[in-house]
């Protein structure tokens, strides 16, 4: 987001003040009260959610921001992670069901290569549901159709892993993709790293 920020000249203090405002101390609201939660369940078109989220957003000589194509811009910048996209067709490969639970900010997925990856795909904009909602962990586990307690979660926010372990998921919180893929393979028992 800080490389989204700089190449928009966003205030990147007025981006963190909106987060923390839609995720901080009242990051429980429900989605009419939460913008992102809207987004994230296919509530809210992305163009309102980009008109909401441009009036908090203030460039750093203090010049509005454009909301029009917000999202895609600060998505731009998001690199694609090779080692975790080859650790994930390694587990499917080697017999293990996978899936990809995904809170969206719109569709603007690339799904190329997906059916190499995954067995289920759920997008949380697609389903009317997102992560940590009980719900989506269910209907993703229900996809796979496997009990929740033979199913791993990785994850880098910890609300979602203790959401998911709520339910009987195992959690992996990702930190680093050596990190996760030694604790992928001391799960499952079996090797997952080139």
């Amino acid at each position: 987001m800080r490389a989204w920020s700089d190449l928009d000249d966003i205030d990147y203090l007025h981006f963190q003040d909106a987060m923390a405002d839609w995720f901080g101390d009242f990051g429980g609201f429900e989605a009419r009260f939460n913008p992102v939660h809207a987004l994230e369940r296919g509530e809210m078109e992305v163009p309102d959610f980009e008109a909401e989220l441009a009036r908090r957003l203030r460039r750093r000589g203090g010049d509005p921001v454009r909301a029009e194509g917000l999202v895609e811009r600060m998505f731009s910048r998001f690199g694609h992670a090779p080692d975790m996209a080859g650790l994930v067709r390694r587990a499917k490969t080697s017999g293990l069901r996978t899936a990809l639970l995904s809170n969206s900010w719109g569709d603007q997925y690339l799904r190329d290569g997906w059916h190499d990856m995954f067995d289920a795909v759920v997008i949380s904009g697609e389903v009317g549901m997102r992560k940590p909602e009980r719900q989506i962990f269910e209907h993703t586990v229900k996809q796979l159709g496997l009990p929740p307690r033979t199913c791993v979660f990785v994850d880098d926010h910890r609300a979602n892993i203790e959401a998911a372990a709520s339910l009987g998921l195992v959690g992996v919180w990702h930190q680093s993709y050596e990190q996760t893929a030694a604790e992928l393979e001391t799960l499952f028992d079996r090797p997952l790293v080139e």
